[in-house]
């Protein structure tokens, strides 16, 4: 399985880039997208409708401001969605946070730490989700949690 690592612009692939660079350290294959769920909705939905089909098993989505994208993300999809708030828009991150955070009971988004620390926990999440099932991740965070790591 891989993650897909959706952003809201280009401007976000600084802060995304955490994330792949860890989930590639974990051996778990990832593809980082431009798309948002304000000025290409239908981009995004085409993307998450068919990331399952499409070999993903997660979904980190990044976004600012308004944030709608990772909620977005979770509503057309079942795989796991974990949503990076990035600053942007209010000090701190803030708006993006609570705009990700407060998500409508039935429809969760994994919220995560503003900034560079979320898009890294980001991965860190995914590599234990997808260690359940794959022995070769499950050791790799084994390394990890033994801080026998460098990336």
């Amino acid at each position: 399985m891989k993650v897909l690592i959706i952003m809201g612009s280009k401007t976000d692939e600084a802060v995304m880039q955490e994330s792949s660079n860890w989930l590639t350290w974990f051996g778990i294959e990832n593809n980082m997208v431009v798309a948002s769920a304000h000025r290409n909705p239908d981009k995004v939905r085409d993307i998450i409708v068919n990331a399952k089909d499409n070999g993903y098993g997660a979904v980190i989505a990044a976004a600012g401001m308004a944030a709608a994208l990772p909620g977005v993300c979770a509503a057309y999809t079942s795989l796991p969605v974990l949503g990076v708030p990035l600053d942007g828009g209010l000090p701190g991150g803030i708006d993006a946070l609570y705009s990700i955070v407060q998500m409508p009971a039935g429809l969760p988004v994994g919220t995560l730490a503003v900034g560079k620390a979320g898009a890294r926990n980001a991965a860190v999440l995914c590599a234990r989700i997808f260690a359940l099932s794959n022995p070769t991740v499950a050791a790799r965070l084994e390394e990890f949690k033994a801080g026998d790591y460098r990336i």
